[in-house]
């Protein structure tokens, strides 16, 4: 049964409908302001503040387009999870690839720096509609090749990524699958990957999830994967996951609301991958939200799901890199 607390927050979000009809973003057409759309993320996230024991440090990747801002986040000697020095998690950030920035994400991705002790590179990615596919796999390209410079050979990797972030880290796997087979050396797949809510189908095939009292803006996952996908083939694998040939993938932790209008994805995408013999798991949240996990701990539902991605990452890594 859903918590008290979890109703609580869907009642506060719901709350918001009125603000995102007076901006006109509630409901999407090809006259929807992006530019508002971004401002009003950035404005949600402004007063959000880090988990305690965890920092922030701007790095600047090379090779990334001048104004992309990366970030490290690490525990810091108050960080109550213990200090995982061999490990590192790779994040790629939500926000439908039309918005997203380490601002806006930063308080919700500390979490699992808060959770498991680990630090965790954030990066931003070109967004569409100025740059559609394949800007931000790229820019994920060059990220990923960036840290594996600033890192020592034993280090473990860990995936991870949020709603169109769950799919571009994804998308990201099945680029570096084809690249290694193509004779590319020195690009080690991770020991495992996180995808949360993740959009593996920008071609929307999916069986919609009638959400009653939905906050997600109406018709907005249609013109994400409109600018996104720009003149290419929705199918293609790098942009919809779900399409591509999933063997030979590292393990994979899916997890999904069953509140919100992507649950489709998360459960194809989960029996594709097992049906091509991927140690996949899928979590459903009971009546919870898009990208619950990230929420405050208070939810019981959040802290729960939050706990197991924390076991999945301590199953995966060797072990002697986390304390008992």
């Amino acid at each position: 049964m859903e918590s008290l607390q979890s109703r609580f927050v869907k009642y506060i979000f719901r709350s918001q409908v009125k603000k995102m009809d007076r901006l006109n973003i509630r409901v999407w057409d090809e006259h929807t302001s992006i530019t508002t759309w971004r401002e009003y993320c950035e404005n949600g996230a402004a007063k959000a503040k880090l988990p305690a024991g965890v920092e922030a440090v701007p790095v600047q990747i090379d090779g990334l387009p001048a104004g992309l801002a990366a970030e490290w986040l690490q525990p810091t000697a108050a960080c109550k999870a213990p200090r995982v020095e061999d490990a590192v998690i790779f994040y790629t950030h939500g926000g439908g690839y039309i918005s997203g920035s380490c601002a806006d994400h930063r308080a919700l991705v500390a979490k699992l720096v808060a959770s498991s002790g680990i630090r965790l590179l954030l990066f931003e990615y070109r967004l569409a509609p100025e740059h559609p596919f394949p800007a931000a796999l790229e820019d994920s390209l060059t990220a990923y090749r960036w840290l594996l410079k600033q890192i020592q050979p034993t280090t473990q990797i860990i995936f991870a990524g949020e709603s169109a972030g769950g799919g571009l880290i994804l998308g990201t796997l099945l680029a570096m699958k084809d690249l290694i087979a193509q004779g590319e050396t020195g690009l080690p797949m991770p020991i495992a990957c996180i995808s949360i809510s993740p959009n593996t189908d920008m071609a929307l095939t999916g069986k919609p999830n009638r959400v009653k009292g939905s906050i997600e803006p109406e018709g907005m996952g249609i013109y994400c994967s409109k600018y996104y996908v720009g003149d290419s083939d929705p199918c293609h694998p790098y942009i919809s996951p779900l399409y591509g040939n999933l063997r030979g993938l590292p393990p994979i932790l899916l997890t999904v609301g069953d509140n919100e209008g992507g649950l489709d994805d998360s459960v194809r995408f989960a029996e594709k991958a097992k049906a091509a013999g991927v140690d996949v798991k899928l979590i459903v949240g009971e009546g919870q939200l898009h990208c619950y996990p990230l929420l405050p701990d208070f939810i019981p539902e959040s802290k729960q799901t939050m706990a197991e991605i924390y076991a999945f990452i301590r199953t995966h890594l060797n072990k002697k890199a986390i304390p008992a």
